[in-house]
């Protein structure tokens, strides 16, 4: 395992020199996330241009040690709460649990194993006294109709869980843009919607400029569009992440990715606080 100190801009999945758990210093939560990594072979069904994977590949998660993955998240849980991880690794003011968060270089739900990785995290959280602590699934919800994905979804909300659901364009120009997929709006309003009822839901939207140019006022009409046909039908997520670039893409179209200024996320930001939804802004 490294020494160096942990940032708000490292989010090395190799931090701790494991296969499946990594910590990061969340930016959002101000504490250490416990990430839990099911893809370690790099592959994703979509290729967000953001996206700081490297050598990202067009794929699902292959198989899950399950025995290998209680064995490390325990001995982690372990040395965060009784070792000096905490001491010398972490900030000052950092120091303490916030979250366990499914992410890390792929879409989570693609492994197979899914149910049953979220039965282990929530005997580990039970057994490590860690109920107040959030399960977090960050996900592109594309995979959410799956028996095997529901399942742990239901199960997570029953461990103090919340999803985090991928919405960055609500138009299928501008989600073939970003996230290089052709899934349609209905689908993702499908899934959206399926993921709602069974676990809260958050939308996690990344708000940037692409080639020196901000989102265009069409990007923001059809995202606030899109909310409002869910509230107006009773679909309420719990609210919006809306999030900047805060580290450097790893794809191929990096140089053409730039950061918007504060003021102009701010002011996106009110606009979709009128609809009466919870937003979170960080850069």
């Amino acid at each position: 395992m490294s020494d160096a100190p942990l940032s708000t801009r490292n989010h090395d999945r190799d931090s701790a020199g494991l296969r499946y758990v990594y910590p990061v210093i969340s930016r959002r939560a101000g504490g250490v996330s416990i990430g839990i990594n099911l893809n370690p072979n790099n592959a994703c069904n979509w290729r967000c241009l953001y996206c700081q994977v490297p050598n990202l590949t067009l794929g699902s998660a292959p198989p899950v040690d399950l025995q290998l993955l209680e064995q490390e998240l325990r001995g982690f849980l372990h040395e965060l709460l009784h070792g000096d991880f905490m001491a010398s690794r972490v900030p000052e003011g950092m120091r303490r649990i916030n979250d366990l968060a499914l992410s890390g270089n792929g879409e989570p739900t693609s492994a197979a194993e899914f149910a049953e990785v979220i039965t282990l995290i929530g005997k580990l959280k039970t057994e490590f006294g860690l109920a107040e602590q959030k399960l977090v699934l960050i996900t592109n919800g594309s995979l959410i109709h799956r028996d095997h994905v529901q399942q742990g979804l239901r199960q997570m909300a029953r461990l103090n869980g919340e999803v985090w659901f991928k919405l960055d364009r609500a138009s299928a120009a501008g989600m073939l843009a970003i996230n290089d997929t052709r899934t349609s709006l209905a689908k993702v309003r499908e899934h959206l919607t399926t993921a709602i009822s069974l676990c809260p839901t958050w939308l996690q939207t990344c708000w940037f400029a692409l080639d020196g140019k901000a989102p265009a006022a069409e990007d923001e009409d059809a995202y606030l569009a899109f909310l409002s046909d869910l509230l107006r039908d009773s679909i309420r997520p719990q609210g919006i992440l809306l999030y900047g670039l805060a580290r450097p893409s790893l794809q191929a179209e990096a140089a053409r990715l730039s950061a918007l200024p504060p003021d102009r996320l701010e002011t996106y930001a009110a606009r979709l606080r009128r609809l009466g939804l919870a937003v979170k802004v960080s850069g």
